[in-house]
C-alpha cells in the first residue's frame, strides 16, 4: 500500500463522512438567514440533543465496520453478513426505546441545557419532527458501516451524498417558498434521511450474500460473539458519552452568554463539525485498512496504515488551518447574514485555525485503534481528556469568558491526541505477535 491506495479509500470516506454534520449545518445555513437569532439557537440546541442521542450510538457504524473489514480481510463472507445483522438488531431496540421515550428526553435534555424561552420553543419544534428519524438514523448507520468495512466505499458516499443534496432542495424549498421556519428544515432531514435508509436497504437487497445467507436470531445473539462486539461497543459508547458531555458543556456555557453568543458559536461549531469530519474518511481508511490487516494478519499491511495515517494527520492539518485562515469570512457568511452574530463568530473564530493541530491525531490515529478492534485504549485516553477539559473549563471560563472556552476546548482536543498516541505502542506489540503466531 502507498500514499495513492490510501487516498483513493481516505478521500471518498472524506467526502462521505463531511455529509454526517451537513444535516445539522445546513438547517443552521437555512434558518441563519432569518431575521432573529433565536431560529439559529433553536436549532443548534435541537442539534445538539440529536448529536448526543445518534452519537452514543455512533459505534453502530464504527464497530460494525471494523468487524466487516476483518471479516472481508479473512474472507468469511459468513462473519461478513453477521457483522451486519447484529449491529441492525441492536439498532432496531435502540430506536424503539428513543420512540417511546421522547417526550422525557426532549424535556431533561431543555432543562439541562435551559436555553432563553424563545430559543426553547423553537429547538421543541424543532425536536418533535426530527425524533421520527431516529430509526432511519440509526439503521443507516449500520448500513453505511458495513458497506465501508467491505469495501464498497463508492455507494456509501452516493447514498450521503443524495440524502443531504435532497436535504438542501427540501430545506430551502420548505423555507424559503413555503415559509415553514423551523417546521421546514426539520422535516426536509426527516424526509432526506428515510430516503437514505431506504436507498441503503435496497442496496443491501442486492448483495446475494445477503439475500441467500440471512442467519437465525440464535445466531445473531450467540453469546460468544455478540459478547465480543458488545464490549467493543461499550467502550466506545463511553467515548462518545465523553465527546458528548465535552460538546453539551460546551453549549450549555455558550447559552449561558446569552442568545447572540449562542448562535455565534453554534455557527463555529458547525464549522469545527465539517473540520473533524474531514478527519473522520482519513480515520475510516486506517479503520479499514487495519481491519483487513487484523483479519489477514498482515504485519506489512498494519505498519504502513500507521505510518500512513501519521503522515496524512500532519498534511491534512495543515490543509484545513490554510483554507479556513483564507476563507474564514466567506465561510462564516453561509451559516448567517445577522451582523451580530457574524461580528461574534469572527472574534472567536482564530480558535478554529489552531483546532486542527490539536485534533488531527486523536482523530485519525481513532480509526487505527477501531479497525482492529482495539477499544479500550479510545474509551482511557477520552475520559482522560474528558478530566482535562473540566478543569480547564472551570477554570479558564471564569477569566477569559468565551474565550477560555474555546480555550478550554482545544485543550481536550489536544488531550485526545496525546493520550491515544501512548497507546500507540502497545498496539504495534499486539499486532506483531499476531501476525508472528501465524507465521
Amino acid at each position: 500500500m502507498n500514499h495513492r491506495a490510501y487516498l483513493a479509500l481516505a478521500i471518498p470516506l472524506a467526502i462521505s463522512t463531511i455529509t454526517t454534520p451537513l444535516l445539522g449545518a445546513v438547517d443552521t445555513a437555512v434558518v441563519g438567514q432569518l431575521p432573529n437569532p433565536a431560529y439559529i439557537g433553536g436549532v443548534a440546541v435541537g442539534t445538539v440533543i440529536f448529536n448526543t442521542m445518534y452519537w452514543l450510538f455512533g459505534f453502530l457504524r464504527v464497530s460494525t465496520s471494523g468487524f466487516a473489514a476483518q471479516a472481508s480481510g479473512a474472507n468469511d463472507e459468513r462473519q461478513g453478513v453477521l457483522a451486519l445483522a447484529r449491529p441492525f438488531f441492536i439498532a432496531l431496540l435502540v430506536s424503539l426505546g428513543f420512540l417511546l421515550l421522547q417526550k422525557p428526553i426532549e424535556q431533561a435534555a431543555l432543562a439541562m441545557i435551559n436555553p432563553a424561552a424563545d430559543v426553547s420553543k423553537f429547538a421543541s419544534e424543532y425536536f418533535g419532527i426530527r425524533i421520527w428519524g431516529v430509526p432511519f438514523t440509526l439503521l443507516n448507520y449500520v448500513i453505511l458501516g458495513w458497506l465501508m468495512g467491505m469495501g464498497r466505499i463508492k455507494i456509501s458516499v452516493t447514498i450521503q451524498i443524495m440524502m443531504n443534496v435532497l436535504n438542501i432542495i427540501l430545506a430551502l424549498l420548505f423555507v424559503n417558498v413555503f415559509s415553514w421556519g423551523i417546521s421546514g428544515v426539520a422535516t426536509a432531514t426527516l424526509i432526506a434521511e428515510f430516503f437514505a435508509f431506504a436507498f441503503g436497504v435496497f442496496i443491501l437487497w442486492k448483495e446475494a450474500s445477503i439475500r441467500t445467507s440471512l442467519p437465525p436470531l440464535k445466531e445473531i445473539i450467540d453469546s460468544g460473539s455478540f459478547k465480543k462486539m458488545m464490549g467493543v461497543n461499550q467502550d466506545l459508547f463511553i467515548r462518545t458519552l465523553c465527546l458528548l458531555t465535552v460538546f453539551n458543556l460546551f453549549t450549555m456555557k455558550s447559552a449561558s452568554f446569552g442568545t447572540e453568543m449562542l448562535a455565534a458559536n453554534a455557527v463555529l461549531f458547525q464549522i469545527h463539525y465539517l473540520m473533524a469530519y474531514v478527519y473522520d474518511g482519513f480515520s475510516n481508511a486506517s479503520s479499514i485498512f487495519a481491519g483487513k490487516a487484523k483479519g489477514a494478519n498482515d504485519r506489512e499491511l498494519y505498519t504502513k496504515t500507521l505510518s500512513l495515517s501519521s503522515q496524512w494527520a500532519i498534511i491534512s492539518s495543515v490543509l484545513i488551518a490554510a483554507v479556513y485562515y483564507l476563507f474564514s469570512e466567506s465561510i462564516i457568511s453561509v451559516f448567517t447574514n445577522i451582523p451580530s452574530v457574524i461580528a461574534l463568530a469572527e472574534t472567536y473564530d482564530q480558535w478554529l485555525i489552531i483546532f486542527p493541530f490539536t485534533a488531527s491525531f486523536g482523530l485519525v490515529l481513532y480509526g487505527l485503534f477501531t479497525g482492529a478492534t482495539e477499544t479500550a485504549p479510545i474509551r482511557n485516553s477520552m475520559i482522560f481528556a474528558l478530566l482535562v477539559f473540566l478543569a480547564a473549563l472551570y477554570s479558564l471560563v471564569p477569566l477569559f469568558g468565551n474565550h477560555g472556552l474555546w480555550l478550554a476546548f482545544l485543550i481536550f482536543s489536544l488531550g485526545r491526541s496525546l493520550f491515544l498516541a501512548l497507546y500507540v505502542p502497545k498496539l504495534n506489540k499486539k499486532y506483531m505477535q499476531s501476525a508472528k503466531m501465524v507465521s
